[in-house]
């Protein structure tokens, strides 16, 4: 997985720069879409999140780019939206916002003139008297002017950007009833005022709706964003403590948490022990135990005990903002299957304008032949009442085709999914890369298992040794020579001694072992550590070493060995326990339909005997691996016209992740900047793994959902309106509630469960 800042290791690492705009004339989702898509056109802009309620948008920059603040601003403006770069002394502070810029106003005043106007025409049937036809005017031109003036302002936008959205549509609908009725009022005749403030109304309404829904799809993101503290308790140079700012803080700094305080930043534990609840961050359950040595991540909650800890990132560097980073690529990102929705978007506004302008025109010019079809069709439907006067027909007609077409549904069928499904996943410890991953997801055919930190603990023992050459230290050599490894069977190995040696030209050959030359009584000797068909040179025939490897790779375990020159000086059978539900998971996916493989270093009889226990035929499982090997048997699965994910442990299995065609990769908090995968695991329990996928399957097929959703919608809206059989007030309803039926149908991943 790509990062925007490099790997979150110890020391400083490069922090990308980012860049806060002031944005106007968004109305809703779909116009923080096209300001976010605009926002990442930009050269240089590696993520971009927009706030449609505080109405700013965050520009992340790569972290060799500088910022370009005014190209971002005029991407905004060619997208129809006005921006104002965030001076240095607001970034803090939410933009000022008056009534006008919220959707309270609209509703406060909008329902009690709708209420009135209905209750006048409907109730005591004053539609035809006088004072009441002046009330209504003065009513509805204050719902138009005031409620609608956020309408306005987005279709001007978009006009001088040679540009259409819904507000185009709202704008168009509203004015023309608002227009018509004025007419006919100094004509005496029969006005829509209602009909014209009950549009803006509704659709005010259904904004209001669409922004509490979104926002409750988002707040999975806010939720991690506000879990780092806003001070530290930093330990001062002279002795003592003082509070400062988390912003102040920089690698080196010791800061000081006692028990039930948040880790405000990255850090390395130097003094004391402690549990730390990492759950908001992993997904874990179980409290994880610190101690010296041990690193704890910025977010996280310390429980029991005081710790001290030395700063080893800072920033948009720490564990948790490259979560938050990840999180929104994901968000931000586009599924193939949008790719419909976009096009038909595209040109959704002309259309709908083309066919209002025709419905116009047919009403207007053959009225018998518009009314005898529609009566016709009323037959099959339900009846309808239409206009007395053919202009009032064609021009009500007109307006309910403009107000009932809804872009923003089509535009929201997939980043409203994905929103939810992120989220929903990131709550859970579980990291998607993007919407296209979802869609892999959902084709997967078999599942490939790297066996080391994946279907075990991977913390490998050694259960067994045996030393051949009684003239050699042969137990403290090893450990010696494994102690310069991060293997886990080397860390294992190293734990038997504590004994050091004069090493020289020690090299670490992948897949195989190690080598180097020790120096002993004044000679030089070469030595290798590594597994057994590595060694074979070395005299591994020995009848005791046949029979100890034989009984230890028949119990699962795998054996290493201690050569010096060609002779076979040591052996050390190690074991590593499988996780308690690997099976229980196997046996799921199984039962699901995956074809299950297992891959490892193993010799075969270990391999066989831990694919016996996971319940994996013997011919999935492929034994004596090497690391560079994998992609190789993932693209040999693939030729044969498999759909593979491949599942490690993140770093070590890179190119094995990104040959497959879903990468899993169950890692740590500090790896995420450095995955290959396509979805990261930030707990180390495989029963996330049919979690992932099955979460991945359900935002595919709400995706799907919305998207059918949103077609039907304007394939069956329009038509009905344009023939007589919806009228403006129940298309701004049906117009209203649309974008909140495709966010309430995405907003139901955040309760999904297996």
């Amino acid at each position: 997985m790509s990062s925007e800042a490099s790997t979150m290791g110890a020391g400083e690492s490069i922090i990308p720069s980012r860049s806060e705009l002031n944005v106007r004339g968004m109305t809703c989702q779909g116009c923080a879409r096209q300001v976010r898509e605009a926002l990442q056109s930009v050269p240089g802009v590696a993520s971009a999140v927009v706030d449609l309620e505080a109405q700013r948008a965050t520009a992340r920059w790569a972290a060799d780019v500088p910022p370009d603040v005014q190209a971002a601003i005029l991407a905004i403006q060619q997208a129809g939206y006005e921006a104002l770069a965030v001076t240095g002394s607001s970034t803090t502070q939410p933009p000022q916002t008056s009534l006008l810029q919220g959707w309270a106003l609209n509703i406060a005043l909008g329902f009690p003139v709708t209420f009135i106007l209905m209750l006048g025409e409907w109730g005591f049937q004053l539609a035809m008297t006088r004072w009441f036809q002046w009330l209504a005017f003065a009513l509805a031109t204050l719902v138009q002017f005031v409620c609608g003036a956020r309408f306005y302002r987005g279709a001007w936008l978009q006009l001088k950007a040679r540009s259409s959205n819904m507000d185009t549509l709202v704008a168009l609908g509203s004015t023309t009833a608002y227009a018509y009725s004025v007419w006919a009022m100094t004509r005496h005749a029969h006005a829509y005022f209602m009909e014209a403030a009950s549009i803006i109304t509704l659709i005010s309404v259904g904004h209001w709706l669409e922004s509490r829904m979104s926002a409750r799809a988002a707040s999975s993101m806010k939720k991690l964003l506000g879990l780092a503290p806003a001070q530290a308790r930093r330990r001062k140079a002279a002795g003592g403590e003082e509070w400062v700012a988390v912003a102040a803080l920089h690698p080196g700094d010791i800061v000081s948490l006692r028990p039930g305080e948040r880790v405000p930043t990255d850090g390395l534990v130097i003094e004391g022990e402690s549990s730390v609840d990492e759950s908001m961050l992993t997904g874990e359950s179980l409290p994880v135990d610190k101690s010296s040595g041990a690193i704890v991540y910025g977010g996280t909650v310390n429980l029991n005990r005081l710790l001290t800890f030395r700063v080893t990132t800072t920033g948009e560097a720490t564990a948790l903002a490259q979560i938050v980073a990840s999180v929104e690529r994901a968000q931000n990102s586009r599924a193939r299957i949008q790719r419909l929705g976009d096009r038909v978007s595209n040109i959704f506004v002309p259309v709908v304008i083309v066919v209002a302008i025709l419905t116009a025109l047919w009403w207007g010019l053959l009225p018998e032949t518009a009314a005898r079809t529609a009566h016709g069709l009323s037959n099959y439907l339900w009846p309808i009442s239409l206009p007395t006067s053919t202009l009032a027909a064609a021009i009500i007609h007109c307006a309910a085709v403009l107000i009932i077409a809804c872009p923003c549904a089509m535009g929201l069928a997939t980043p409203a999914a994905i929103m939810a499904g992120t989220n929903a996943a990131a709550e859970r410890g579980i990291l998607i890369r993007d919407g296209l991953a979802l869609e892999k997801a959902g084709t997967i055919t078999t599942i490939v298992f790297d066996k080391t930190g994946t279907l075990t603990c991977g913390r490998p023992t050694v259960v067994e040794h045996l030393v051949l050459d009684q003239s050699l230290d042969a137990v403290a050599l090893a450990a010696a020579l494994a102690r310069r490894s991060n293997h886990p069977l080397s860390q294992a190995v190293a734990k038997l001694s504590a004994t050091d040696f004069p090493i020289t030209d020690w090299r670490e050959r992948a897949g195989s072992g190690l080598e180097a030359s020790v120096s002993s009584n004044g000679t030089n000797r070469s030595f290798r550590f590594g597994s057994p068909s590595w060694l074979g040179e070395a005299g591994f025939e020995i009848p005791t070493a046949r029979e100890f490897t034989e009984q230890w790779t028949a119990r699962g375990a795998t054996v290493v060995g201690l050569a010096a020159g060609r002779r076979l000086a040591a052996l050390f059978a190690l074991q590593d326990e499988l996780k308690p539900e690997a099976g229980a998971v196997i046996r799921e996916l199984q039962t699901q339909g995956h074809e299950i493989y297992l891959l490892t270093g193993d010799n075969h009889r270990s391999a066989n005997a831990v694919g016996a226990a996971l319940g994996i035929p013997a011919q999935n499982v492929a034994a004596e691996i090497r690391p560079e090997a994998k992609a190789a048997f993932v693209k040999s699965l693939q030729d044969r016209g498999q759909r593979v994910a491949f599942i490690g442990d993140g770093i070590n299995d890179a190119p094995a992740l990104e040959q497959s065609d879903l990468g899993i990769a169950v890692g740590r908090a500090s790896d995420v900047a450095q995955m290959a995968a396509d979805i990261v695991l930030l707990k180390s329990d495989v029963q996330a793994i049919p979690e992932a996928l099955g979460l991945a399957r359900a935002t595919l097929r709400t995706i799907r959902q919305n998207l059918f959703w949103a077609f039907f919608y304007n394939a069956l809206g329009v038509p009905l309106a344009a023939l007589g059989f919806m009228s403006p007030i129940l298309c701004a309803a049906a117009m209203g509630l649309s974008d909140t039926v495709v966010i309430g149908n995405a907003l139901r991943l955040r309760w999904w469960r297996r």
